[in-house]
């Protein structure tokens, strides 16, 4: 269950008008999402769900066909995505589309999420140097 001391109700609201299908591939998304780290925060941004760990590091993108879980440094993350998750050919941004619940890599998705979240974390601790 998602905790409700860490999601916004903007989101939530944004999420109930989803369609079912794209619905239920977002919701599992946000719960892998919050389920990967108690210091993440959410906020609605940008017409989506942004979540932040020392500055901003995924969204979540519903479509008509499909979900997008965004990485905002999604470049650096390319050597650990074993799975080939990782689309895009942005500067700096990648995402992982998923059109089918049952394409959710739950364990390769949580070991994104954290990887992206040490790399936020060492980019700030260098920036403070």
């Amino acid at each position: 269950m998602v905790n409700k001391k860490r999601n916004t109700e903007e989101v939530d609201l944004f999420i109930s008008d989803l369609p079912k299908d794209i619905k239920g591939i977002t919701t599992t998304l946000r719960k892998i999402i919050f389920e990967s780290s108690q210091e993440l925060t959410e906020e609605f941004k940008w017409t989506m769900p942004n979540y932040s760990y020392t500055g901003l590091v995924y969204y979540l993108q519903p479509a008509k066909k499909h979900v997008n879980l965004g990485f905002h440094r999604g470049n650096e993350h390319l050597e650990k995505d074993e799975n080939k998750l990782l689309q895009g050919t942005g500067k700096t941004m990648r995402h992982i589309r998923i059109k089918q619940s049952e394409e959710i890599q739950a364990e390769a998705i949580t070991l994104l999420i954290k990887d992206a979240m040490s790399l936020n974390e060492a980019h700030a601790i260098k920036g403070s140097l």
